[in-house]
Parts: C-alpha cells; sequence; structure tokens
C-alpha cells in the first residue's frame, strides 16, 4: 500500500498479484471468512446467554422462540447500530473496549478457578490426536484478521505504528490464549466444552463477570468483522444507489443472514473450526504468501526466502484439506 497508493483494499492485493481473478478469489476467501467469524460471534452469544438465564422462551402468536435463539436475536438487535456507523475511527474505540473485556475475562476465570471451590487439580488428556486437525483450525481461526488489515491501515493517523500494532496485538492475543487454554485444562481438564465459560458456575460472582465479559466483547467487535464485508458489496452497487440509505440497507440484511445461519448452524467450536481450516488458512497463510511471491518476484530466485514461504503454503494446503474435511464431518454429524 506504501508503494501503490491505489492499493485501498486486500483484494486490491489479490488484483496488483493475479489481475481479476486474483481479486475474486481474495475477495471470497475475506468476505466469508469475516461474515462466518461474525456469524459464529451470534453463536457464543445466544450459548453464554442461555447458560446464565436457562427456560426462557418467548411466544408470538402461538409460536415460541427457544431461549438461545431468543438471544441471538436480542443481541444482534444490540449489535445492529454498531454496524450502521461508517467511521473505522469510531469503530476503533468501541473495538478496543474489547481487550478490555479480554482482560477482564481471564481475571474472573483466574479468580474462579483460584478462590470458588474449581481449583487446578484436573488432568485429563494432555494430547488428544484426534482432535489435533480441529485444534490446528481453532488456532487458525485466532490468527486470521489478516483480511481486516489493509481496512484498518489507511485509517491509521500515524501508519508507522501499523507494525508495531501488530506486534503488540499478536503478542497479547497469543499471551491471553495460552493463559486461557492452561486454565481451562487445569480447572476442566477433558470436560471443557467449547466455550470455556459454559464449564462455570453461575451462581459465583467472578464466573458471571466471565459470563458477561465475554457477552461484551464480540458485541463490540462485529462490527469492525463485517465492514469490509459491507464495503465490499457497496462498492460493488456504488453507481446504482444513494450512498447512506444503501450503506444502511446493507448493514441491516448482513446482520439479519447472519442471525439465520447462526440460528440453522448452533455449533460455535465446529463452525470456527471450519473457518479457520478452509478460510482463515486460506486468507490470512496461503493467499498472502501467494501474492508477496508473485509481487515482489522472489520466486524468481529461489532463494531461501522462496523455499520458506513455499513451505508455509505447503503447510497450510495440508491444514485447509485435512481441518476442512474433519470440521464438516462434525457439522454434519450434530446437525
Amino acid at each position: 500500500m506504501d508503494v501503490d497508493s491505489n492499493i485501498r483494499t486486500y483484494p486490491d492485493i489479490g488484483d496488483r498479484a493475479f489481475g481479476k481473478k486474483g481479486r475474486l478469489i481474495v475477495s471470497i476467501f475475506m468476505n466469508v471468512e469475516l461474515y462466518l467469524a461474525a456469524t459464529g460471534f451470534l453463536i457464543l452469544e445466544g450459548d453464554n446467554l442461555e447458560n446464565l438465564f436457562p427456560n426462557v422462551e418467548i411466544d408470538v402468536r402461538g409460536f415460541t422462540i427457544g431461549g438461545r435463539q431468543s438471544f441471538v436475536i436480542l443481541v444482534a438487535l444490540v449489535i445492529l447500530p454498531t454496524v450502521w456507523v461508517d467511521s473505522l475511527s469510531l469503530l476503533s474505540y468501541v473495538s478496543a473496549s474489547g481487550v478490555l473485556a479480554s482482560a477482564i475475562t481471564l481475571g474472573s476465570i483466574f479468580w474462579t478457578g483460584a478462590f470458588d471451590g474449581i481449583g487446578f487439580h484436573q488432568k485429563g488428556t494432555l494430547i488428544n490426536w484426534k482432535g489435533i486437525p480441529s485444534a490446528i483450525s481453532l488456532y487458525a481461526v485466532c490468527y486470521c484478521a489478516h483480511p481486516v488489515f489493509p481496512t484498518i491501515y489507511p485509517s491509521m493517523k500515524n501508519k508507522r505504528q501499523f507494525s508495531n500494532v501488530l506486534l503488540v496485538c499478536f503478542f497479547l492475543c497469543t499471551f491471553i490464549y495460552t493463559l486461557m487454554a492452561v486454565f481451562g485444562c487445569l480447572m476442566f481438564g477433558s470436560e471443557i466444552q467449547s466455550q470455556i465459560t459454559l464449564n462455570l458456575p453461575t451462581q459465583n460472582v467472578s464466573s458471571r463477570m466471565a459470563i458477561y465479559t465475554t457477552l461484551a466483547n464480540p458485541i463490540t467487535k462485529y462490527a469492525l468483522m463485517v465492514t469490509p464485508v459491507v464495503n465490499a458489496i457497496k462498492t460493488k452497487f456504488a453507481s446504482r444507489y444513494s450512498k447512506r440509505p444503501f450503506s444502511l440497507l446493507i448493514g441491516t440484511a448482513l446482520v439479519i443472514s447472519t442471525v439465520v445461519v447462526a440460528l440453522v448452524v448452533p455449533f460455535f467450536g465446529y463452525l470456527m473450526s471450519l473457518v479457520g481450516a478452509f478460510f482463515g488458512i486460506s486468507s490470512s497463510v496461503i493467499l498472502p504468501c501467494l501474492c508477496y511471491l508473485k509481487i515482489s518476484g522472489c520466486y524468481r530466485r529461489f532463494g531461501f526466502e522462496a523455499v520458506a514461504i513455499l513451505s508455509i503454503v505447503l503447510m497450510g494446503f495440508g491444514v485447509a484439506v485435512i481441518g476442512t474435511y474433519v470440521s464438516l464431518v462434525q457439522i454434519i454429524g450434530h446437525l
């Protein structure tokens, strides 16, 4: 983007590397990944709220809506106004509160284990070989924010700090993920569910704090995740419709569609595994490497850099194929 000011989005990079076909492929993987990740946020919200408030049902003219479904719809209504915001600078402040929420969640879960009677004594199975494909896919989800980076970079006041921002973000994410994994293993062992908050006793104040802050996190990040998708649709139809009303319509339709998917496929862990295996690995590992090889021309020299990048691409293909197969089998088996 520094070299070519015409590059404004991730698909622009695909276009620069491989032409129109590159733009199309990058657009598909990027937008579907972000869309499904946003859907996963709604599933997470519904699961945790149902855990907090069981046996909730809403009756609408004789049609009963279950508790989890009701909560998914309710959370979508709360999120909807954030999707209508066009300014990424404003969204950045909303999203930054998610960092605080993550820290509070981690502290609350530690407090629950240390002082509310659960303890850190479980052992379980250290390595479950059958779960390795799903685990790798979920790891990929944790680090697959790359499609959002080209959208964030132009909106920064000081673009020189971009690399430092990424370094700090990935370090903090790794630190929090590692501690959460250790806490989950020591507190619940092999009985841990796809979301650790579903294992927590809801009568404890610390547990409720962890669940409440977990609920706040997706609400703060949903809009930032779907903004590139909204922008892609607006760009496609920019010449036909006026900007502001059409933007509101797109944002609203996008939220409604994610609600529908969240209600039809209510499996958070399996859906996130699929997102990581197929879309996350493709958009955050394989495609960036291929675009860099093509744009930089280092594949012609075939030195150490080219060999290292090609090795990453081959690893990515392996993870994508195996992880996608396992994830689809798990989803289909639970439908």
